[in-house]
């Protein structure tokens, strides 16, 4: 069994699409992601009717594995729906994602995210995000 495929099937168990309640959705797209030092953590997304308190599977993920390690490098990441990453944009992390993933650690921008699961194909953080604004404040650092 690859890395992508513990990462998937780790992720697949947080897959159960519920109402908590009648103002809040979630376990609709999950995330597995793979730490620096190996460990594995998920998340799942929850989305509610005030929208404020919307976080997605990557960013639950990504805190699940700092609040849990204080660790801030990913090496891995996979996110999907009912099924693991096919091309054509599936699994790929919003724009609130990419960019707290970015601020998260500057290393970040070299996270491999599954694109086609089948095809074991992979885009960097650092090709979703080109020209990051980010990178001139760490340099500052």
């Amino acid at each position: 069994m690859d890395i992508w495929e513990k990462l998937y099937e780790r992720a697949k168990k947080e897959y159960d699409p519920k109402e908590v309640t009648p103002f809040i959705y979630a376990h609709h797209v999950v995330c597995a992601l793979e730490a620096e030092n190996g460990e594995i953590y998920t998340g799942f997304c929850i989305e509610s009717c005030c929208g404020v308190m919307d976080l997605c599977a990557e960013r639950v993920a990504a805190l699940n594995m700092y609040v849990n390690s204080g660790q801030t490098k990913i090496k891995r990441m996979i996110t999907f729906r009912d099924r693991p990453p096919y091309g054509k944009g599936s699994g790929m992390p919003c724009g609130a994602c990419r960019e707290f993933l970015c601020q998260l650690d500057k290393d970040n921008l070299d996270t491999k995210i599954m694109v086609d699961y089948e095809k074991r194909e992979t885009i960097t953080l650092r090709e979703l995000m080109p020209l990051y604004w980010g990178e001139e404040r760490y340099e500052q650092k």
